[in-house]
C-alpha cells in the first residue's frame, strides 16, 4: 500500500497482518479521493486500521487527523504510518462508541469522516447516527463509508450523495441532512 496523491505521494504504508483488517485497496483509496477532490479541515479516521484513508487526506489537504482503532495492533502500525508527517495527529485506542462520546466532549467537529467498519456488525449505522446526535460534522462536512456491497444499514438524516461498487466493496459518500453539496 501506499500514498495515492498530494504531498506523501508514493509514501509506503505498513499494513496489518491479520484477517480482522481489511485495508482499503490503492485503486478503491483513489477513487474515493478523485469523488471528494480537495480535502480542508480535519479528518476523523474511524476504525482507522493502517490510518491509509486518513493519511491520504493529509497528503491531499486535511489540516490534522485523528484515528481512531479498538486493535493494539493497528494502533501500533498507525503509528509507524504516521511518523514523520508535518501535520498533527492524534491516535487512540478506544471503542468507536466511547471515542465518538469523548470527542463530542471535547467539541471536535471535522470536515470529512471515514467509516471502514467490520462488515456485517451493525456498526455503519450505529456509528452514523451518533455522529448525527453528538454533532461532530461540520456544516457541508461529508461521510465515507465503506461496507461490503449486500450490507445494509441506515442513514438516518446524512443524504447520501455518491454511492458506488468496487467488486464486492460499497462505498458510500454522505453529507448531513438539509445540506447542499458542491464539490
Amino acid at each position: 500500500m501506499r500514498i495515492i496523491s498530494g504531498k506523501y505521494k508514493s509514501k509506503k504504508l505498513a499494513a496489518l497482518k491479520s484477517n480482522d483488517t481489511r485495508p482499503t485497496t490503492d485503486k478503491v483509496r483513489e477513487n474515493i479521493f478523485n469523488i471528494l477532490g480537495d480535502v480542508e479541515g480535519g479528518v476523523l479516521d474511524l476504525f482507522a486500521g493502517s490510518g491509509g484513508l486518513g493519511i491520504e487526506a493529509l497528503s491531499r489537504g486535511a489540516t490534522h487527523a485523528m484515528f481512531i482503532d479498538g486493535a493494539k495492533d493497528a494502533i501500533a502500525i498507525i503509528r509507524e504510518n504516521t511518523e514523520g508527517l508535518d501535520e498533527p495527529v492524534e491516535i487512540f485506542r478506544n471503542d468507536y462508541r466511547r471515542a465518538l462520546k469523548a470527542m463530542a466532549k471535547r467539541g471536535k467537529r471535522f470536515s470529512l469522516i471515514f467509516l471502514d467498519p467490520p462488515y456485517h456488525k451493525g456498526m455503519a449505522g450505529e456509528a452514523l447516527k451518533m455522529i448525527e446526535e453528538l454533532d461532530i460534522l461540520e456544516d457541508g462536512g461529508r461521510i465515507v463509508v465503506e461496507t461490503q456491497k449486500d450490507e445494509k444499514y441506515p442513514i438516518h438524516s446524512h443524504v447520501s450523495i455518491r454511492d458506488v461498487a468496487y467488486g464486492t466493496i460499497r462505498v458510500n459518500i454522505l453529507t448531513k441532512g438539509g445540506e447542499e453539496y458542491n464539490g
